[in-house]
């Protein structure tokens, strides 16, 4: 090992764990402190108890506490909002009736084949006015040079 660069080593550390055992181990400290050791953990005893290291469990109740106060929040505003739609709707639908009765009155289908029907007759009698105008063109017919047999 390089000298002066590692920390100074204690060879009989004194461990005390929070139930108030101690015993000695190598360290670089010459004292440490512990919240659990083997005479008190859960796993070598046989207890099962929570173990709360620094309001673990505390935490974690506040956040679930938290949490339901957040969705409670945000069910009470989806319900407003849905509320408020529907009341827009019913609003839509009101102002919606006087239109309707300001609508265009259809034509019924009878009506709507026979205009039809006329117009294209016309168009028909002005195309075949203006192809009678007309003169045909004569068109005639030479013989190819190339035809030989």
């Amino acid at each position: 090992m390089k000298r002066g660069i590692h920390p100074e080593y204690y060879p009989d550390a004194k461990v005390t764990c929070s139930c108030g055992n101690t015993f000695t181990v190598g360290s670089t400290k010459k004292a440490v402190r512990t919240d659990i050791c083997s005479a008190c953990h859960p796993f070598f005893t046989g207890e099962q108890r929570l173990v709360d290291t620094a309001g673990q469990v505390e935490r974690f109740i506040r956040r679930l506490e938290k949490r339901e106060e957040i969705k409670a929040e945000e069910r009470a505003r989806l319900e407003a909002e849905r509320e408020e739609a529907e009341a827009e709707e019913v609003e839509e639908k009101a102002s919606e009736k006087p239109k309707a009765a300001r609508k265009k009155v259809k034509k019924p289908a009878a009506e709507k084949k026979a205009a039809g029907k006329a117009s294209r007759e016309q168009s028909v009698k002005k195309a075949s006015k203006e192809s009678s105008a007309e003169k045909p063109k004569k068109v005639s017919k030479k013989a190819s040079p190339k035809s030989t047999e």
